[in-house]
């Protein structure tokens, strides 16, 4: 029997991707289609962290059977054209999941201590405020500090939400039919993409690479370390799926009136019309949880996919390198992430979430494509490779991603 150390230690990648992935956009996105459709969509939340352990999934085979990261395997397999294009989506993705996260953060820091009579005001000096404590943590802590952080906050995010969502009390049969008969009520219209977003919003999008890297930093090399990986991943999608579903139970239990920055002080104060006091701050902490271990784990992952990407560019494809976290192109990116995207918390909080949203929903058919290309051939991952079924799943996750990025933009 694993003691409990020893436990977390073999869901701690699982937990990190859950942690990082579920955000502000997870959070309103969820909260706004409870609030518009109700429990009836709870199967989209489940698709949807289904899609993304599928991705994940892939991304680990390929790294254990050939020994180098995706970035790395789209580099050698794809060519300079692979590495150019990752470059610069990278830097463009991490203004805007930058700017999105700070003022997130601000959101829910101004929610839990209102010390400004204007909640933009708030939105920025807490957003600096909680940029800087990452930046702190990454640089100062090295990845197992950030490993614990980033389990009590996932902690708080996961227990509060899911709490607060228990203790409103919904009708458990309604929830049930939500999700065991997927449907998507009309809405005038509106509730196919309403629903789309539900199902593409859940987890992350680019952060999912960071898997590779995170366990790297576990030990994990080799193919027999394949089972470990599912088994992380199952747990992480399965907190990612049930903190989807409690932010859809709540927004079907309150009346949202709030947007932009007063979205997370509007539920909490809905809540304690609900739930008391005890439960406005239950709720508020978990927001607060959610999106701290978000930016948290942007800021230690994405200086690793630049530091890869940047040693690539310079070198060529050659073989598996360990990104050094004490080198100059890591550290510059942490910095550079932590300060210039601070620029946007002088933007509106929604227009900032839903560039965000789009951007990154953007990425997703190319992550597919890429895992269909790379894991499709036994000459590159052996008996790692696709099977039939897992090619239709990619292809089906290809065309969805597709779908949903469309109707992002128009």
């Amino acid at each position: 029997m694993r003691s409990p150390t020893g436990l977390f230690r073999l869901l701690a990648p699982g937990i990190l991707v859950a942690a990082t992935g579920v955000g502000a956009g997870d959070l309103a996105t969820a909260a706004f289609t409870g609030n518009k459709l109700g429990v009836a969509v709870l199967w989209a939340v489940v698709a949807g962290a289904g899609l993304k352990f599928l991705l994940t999934e892939g991304l680990a085979r390929w790294q254990l059977a050939s020994g180098s990261t995706l970035i790395e395997g789209g580099a050698r397999h794809l060519g300079r054209p692979f590495q150019i294009f990752f470059l610069v989506y990278l830097i463009f993705w991490s203004y805007f999941v930058g700017a999105a996260l700070m003022s997130a953060c601000g959101a829910a820091g101004h929610a839990l201590l209102p010390l400004f009579d204007s909640p933009r005001t708030g939105k920025i000096v807490y957003g600096l405020l909680h940029s800087g404590a990452g930046m702190g943590l990454v640089y100062l802590g090295g990845f197992r500090l950030f490993e614990k952080v980033m389990g009590v906050c996932i902690g708080l995010m996961f227990l509060t939400v899911v709490t607060t969502a228990l203790l409103l009390s919904p009708n458990w049969g309604e929830v049930l039919s939500g999700l065991l008969l997927p449907r998507i009520p009309d809405l005038a219209g509106e509730g196919l993409p309403w629903t789309i977003a539900l199902m593409g919003g859940v987890g992350g999008t680019v952060t999912m690479l960071a898997y590779g890297y995170w366990i790297r930093e576990e030990g994990r090399s080799a193919p027999e370390d394949l089972p470990a990986c599912r088994i992380d991943l199952a747990a992480g999608y399965t907190m990612t799926a049930l903190f989807g579903m409690s932010m859809v139970v709540i927004g079907a239990a309150t009346k949202i009136e709030g947007s932009g920055v007063s979205l997370i002080v509007d539920l909490g104060n809905r809540l304690e019309a609900s739930l008391g006091a005890a439960g406005k701050w239950t709720f508020l902490v978990g927001a607060w949880g959610a999106v701290f271990s978000s930016l948290l784990g942007v800021w230690q992952s994405v200086p690793y996919l630049f530091a890869d990407s940047w040693q690539l560019a310079r070198r060529g494809s050659g073989t598996a390198r360990v990104v050094d976290t004490r080198s100059a192109p890591y550290l510059g990116y942490l910095l550079a992430l932590g300060t210039i995207p601070a620029a946007g918390l002088w933007d509106g909080f929604r227009q900032i979430q839903q560039l965000y949203a789009i951007v990154g929903a953007a990425f997703m058919p190319v992550l597919a494509l890429t895992l269909l290309w790379l894991n499709g051939s036994s000459r590159r991952v052996g008996s790692m490779r696709n099977r039939f079924v897992t090619n239709l799943l990619l292809a089906a996750t290809l065309l969805f991603f597709v779908w949903a990025s469309w109707l992002g933009l128009t």
